[in-house]
């Protein structure tokens, strides 16, 4: 498996000396190459358990592993996409994809060779010596997945990362991304408020209750064409999908 929760629990240590239980007893896995979403009500630890695959803190019991490792410390094989794109701005669109590759002591020439890919890939060739503020809000977050891409990660994790979008934007980013991951064949975690993204995205969901967040239910995307979201979100099992996520959510009830 590429990624494995066995029995995960966090509680954190609150400044004024309580504990608040984030996530208790959470098992899932995600085999590779496979596309997962995770949703739940705010405040559940879905970025929780982001954090954890990252390892940039442990389990209080329980363990994650990566690639069948326990996951005892930060991971470079881990790649992290965050709301925003969190580009430099003084450096051009390729010498931010460099820029993980640089930091892990990669030649010169290979970091450049594996940048160009990337960007190519990512449908941005051309824009290589633009700066980041030259660039639109989609393009940015495609130049982000490049340079994620260009570490060459076993598993990438998404935190919203279109959420920030206007709404045209979000659904070509959408099926930009999910066309550039299937490819690249690359285990993907999703952490995403919005339902239909997580169905039209995904192999499967996994539904969080309120906190302690705990797994309620995985549901299985079994449907075709998930490198194109946007063909999919024309499938009438995408509307059953989310309304089956609304129900677990009791998203109405919270609304009254």
């Amino acid at each position: 498996m590429a990624l494995e929760f066995t029995g995960v629990t966090k509680t954190f240590t609150l400044p004024d000396g309580k504990d608040l239980t984030a996530v208790r007893d959470i098992n899932f896995t995600v085999g590779q190459g496979e596309f997962v979403s995770v949703v739940g009500p705010s405040g559940c630890g879905k970025s929780t358990i982001l954090s954890m695959t990252a390892g940039l803190y442990q389990p209080t019991s329980g363990a994650v592993r990566v690639s069948g490792e326990v996951v005892t410390k930060p991971n470079p094989h881990v790649g992290f996409m965050l709301q925003k794109d969190l580009l430099l701005p003084w450096r051009t669109i390729i010498k931010n994809v460099e820029f993980g590759l640089e930091s892990r002591g990669v030649p010169k020439a290979e970091r450049r060779e594996r940048a160009l890919f990337e960007l190519d890939r990512c449908h941005l060739k051309g824009f290589e010596d633009h700066y980041p503020y030259q660039l639109s809000g989609g393009m940015r977050q495609r130049a982000a997945l490049a340079r994620t891409l260009a570490i060459d990660p076993a598993i990438i994790l998404l935190d919203e990362p279109f959420s920030a979008l206007d709404a045209q934007t979000k659904l070509l980013i959408q099926n930009s991304f999910a066309e550039t991951i299937q490819e690249a064949g690359i285990t993907t975690l999703l952490i995403t408020h919005d339902l239909s993204e997580a169905v039209i995205m995904s192999d499967r969901v996994l539904v969080l209750s309120e906190r302690p967040g705990t797994v309620m239910r995985e549901i299985p995307i079994d449907l075709p064409d998930r490198a194109h979201p946007l063909k999919r979100r024309q499938m009438p099992e995408i509307h059953q999908h989310a309304s089956e996520i609304f129900t677990l959510l009791r998203l109405d009830q919270r609304a009254a």
